[in-house]
């Protein structure tokens, strides 16, 4: 496990994301840090690679960094077809297409920003994807500040509590923490 960690940090560093800031820190320290977050909420290792590589190809939010989509089989080789195909589906996924079925006990679906196209997703596929997103926001909200504390908080609140547990606990520690302007 630590060699598989050791080639991604060396393939994150070789792509320059060191380099990029993100949340007031280098994008890498971010990456590392959601990987290592996940890893703590007992995650599946596939799901924590997939937190390291959440933004491997851009986000709808974040575009300071992204792969060429036709480096997909090079990533996919790298971290694996679980952990690839949960960081596309993060990178391509319109949030509000997404979070219109957070309150389904099933899957649901979300638009493909990269294509167009709306993908189905199981509730696998969306409770990694709840996983995924909440570590990533708590992982950085305090860090951002000011407006980052009201940006879609009850969204990932909604996903918090659709995934209970560690994820729940997270979020309201981490929101105890907002200044009392933030606080809903």
């Amino acid at each position: 496990m630590q060699e598989n960690f050791k080639r991604y940090t060396d393939f994150l560093v070789a792509e320059g994301t060191e380099k990029v800031p993100h949340s007031k820190t280098p994008c890498l320290a971010h990456l590392i840090s959601v990987y290592r977050d996940l890893q703590s909420w007992g995650c599946p290792e596939k799901i924590c690679v997939a937190g390291m590589f959440h933004s491997i190809y851009g986000t709808e939010m974040f575009r300071r960094f992204g792969l060429s989509l036709d480096r997909r089989d090079e990533v996919r080789a790298l971290i694996g077809e679980r952990a690839e195909h949960l960081a596309y589906l993060y990178c391509a996924m319109n949030r509000e297409s997404f979070d219109a079925h957070l309150d389904q006990s099933e899957g649901g679906s979300m638009v493909d920003r990269f294509t167009g196209e709306t993908i189905p997703l199981s509730e696998g596929d969306y409770d990694d994807l709840c996983t995924l997103m909440v570590c990533d926001w708590l992982e950085q909200v305090a860090r951002t500040g000011g407006n980052a504390w009201t940006y879609r908080r009850e969204e990932f609140h909604r996903m918090a509590q659709r995934l209970g547990g560690i994820a729940l606990e997270s979020f309201d520690r981490v929101y105890a923490e907002a200044p009392a302007a933030a606080a809903a």
